[in-house]
C-alpha cells in the first residue's frame, strides 16, 4: 500500500470495504495489486480484460463470494521472496500459517519471510495476510499497527 501520487498507473481499480484496490497487468498475468485506503488510484484509458476480471473476482469475493482461483500472477522479485509467495498461495482461504511455520517449509528465518511478506506486490491474490505472528497478527504491508493491521484483521476475519 503506497502513497497513490508515488504509485503507476493501473489498469482497472475497485472498490473494496477498506478502500480501493488497483490490478496493474503485464503480458497476461497480473503484476502488482495496491490497497489505497481513501482515494480512487489512477486508471489507463484502456481495455484490460483481465484487470477487470480480477476486479470483478475480488469484489465478488469481498460481497461474500469464494476466493478468487487460478488468477495468474507474475510478481517480480528475487528467488527467495518467489518462493515464499508460492508457499503463501498455498495457505487456503480462511487459515494462516505463521511467519515461522512458512520459515521452516522453506529452511529460512521469520524475520525474512516477514520481509517478503512486506515486498509483496500482489497482495489479496498472494495472500501474505494469512500470515500470522506466534503470538498475535503481525504486521501487514510493513506496519504492525494502525490501518493496514485493521485491513489485515478484517481479511482474517472475512475469509
Amino acid at each position: 500500500m503506497a502513497d497513490i501520487e508515488a504509485h503507476p498507473v493501473f489498469q482497472a481499480a475497485c472498490k473494496a470495504p477498506f478502500g480501493w484496490v488497483g490490478v496493474a497487468t503485464r503480458n497476461g498475468a497480473v503484476c502488482e495489486v495496491d490497497i489505497f485506503q481513501q482515494q480512487q488510484p489512477k486508471t489507463a484509458a484502456v481495455d484490460d480484460s483481465l484487470a477487470e476480471e480480477v476486479c470483478a473476482a475480488l469484489q465478488h469475493w469481498f460481497a461474500g463470494g469464494g476466493w478468487p482461483h487460478d488468477i495468474p500472477v507474475a510478481p517480480a522479485g528475487t528467488l527467495f521472496q518467489k518462493k515464499v509467495w508460492y508457499v503463501l498461495q498455498q495457505i487456503p482461504a480462511g487459515e494462516t500459517l505463521t511467519y515461522g511455520e512458512v520459515a521452516r517449509k522453506l529452511g529460512s528465518s521469520p524475520r525474512a519471510v516477514g520481509g517478503a511478506c512486506r515486498r509483496n506486490p500482489v497482495p489479496l491474490l498472494i495472500p501474505c495476510h494469512r500470515v500470522v505472528a506466534a503470538n498475535g497478527d503481525g504486521g501487514f504491508a510493513g506496519h504492525r499497527d494502525g490501518r493496514r493491521v485493521e485491513i489485515k484483521r478484517w481479511l482474517l476475519n472475512h475469509e
